[in-house]
């Protein structure tokens, strides 16, 4: 089986000193940046702007996969297309044409990923899997970090996994939401090859993100 790609949730570091924690799990091994993106409307919860996004882009070459929690999601794409967004994952129920939204974001030049709430079904993805590059399964509500794995997701997954396969396209699997060690071996097994881990990943402080990413990579 596969070692799945590691996306840290910035969401867990520590905002004091952002720029060293994403220079911090870069040289830790984490594959991707998360960026978790919420507006306090659409999720309950407010975080970052694309300014913090420009901000940090210098610290790190790796991908920066960010997550936009936000409604509507439209009038933002380009600002976080030009703050270094690599991969733009946004949820259908975010604005009223969620095909639209996807092509916005291709004429940007990034990849445009769908994130599934734990309500939101699979099918949801039917006329879009031609047309995205990631999609993201939430096995926790959006919102806030530390909560735990609803178990429900790995049918999802597994779903979600079939659908990809039969499109023949290379479109990444994600999971967002208590991801463990033991959850994220579940994750994988389920189909998944992205992982994103916020508390798991910067638990212990620095001295530890090494061994912390190379457990959840190991749990694959």
């Amino acid at each position: 089986m596969a070692r799945p790609l590691i996306s840290p949730s910035i969401l867990s570091a520590d905002f004091a000193r952002l720029g060293e924690e994403v220079r911090a799990i870069d040289a830790a091994g984490a594959d991707w940046i998360h960026v978790d993106v919420m507006d306090g409307h659409f999720v309950p919860n407010l975080t970052i702007g694309p300014g913090v996004v420009k901000a940090l882009r210098p610290h790190t070459s790796k991908p920066f996969d960010v997550h936009l929690m936000i409604e509507p999601v439209d009038p933002f794409l380009e600002a976080f297309a030009a703050a270094g967004a690599d991969i733009i994952t946004f949820h259908p129920e975010a604005g009223p044409h969620a095909h639209r939204t996807v092509q916005a974001i291709k004429a940007l030049g990034k990849q445009a990923g769908i994130a599934l709430n734990p309500a939101t079904p699979a099918k949801m993805l039917d006329y879009l899997i031609d047309d995205i590059d990631l999609v993201l399964v939430m096995s926790v509500n959006p919102g806030f970090g530390g909560q735990s794995f609803i178990a429900s997701q790995l049918r999802k997954i597994e779903a979600v996994r079939k659908m990809i396969d039969k499109s023949g396209r290379q479109i990444h699997l994600e999971v967002d939401g208590g991801i463990d060690h033991d959850t994220a071996a579940l994750c994988v097994a389920a189909g998944a090859d992205v992982l994103v881990a916020g508390t798991a990943t910067f638990k212990g402080g620095p001295d530890h993100y090494a061994a912390n990413i190379a457990a959840l990579k190991g749990a694959g």
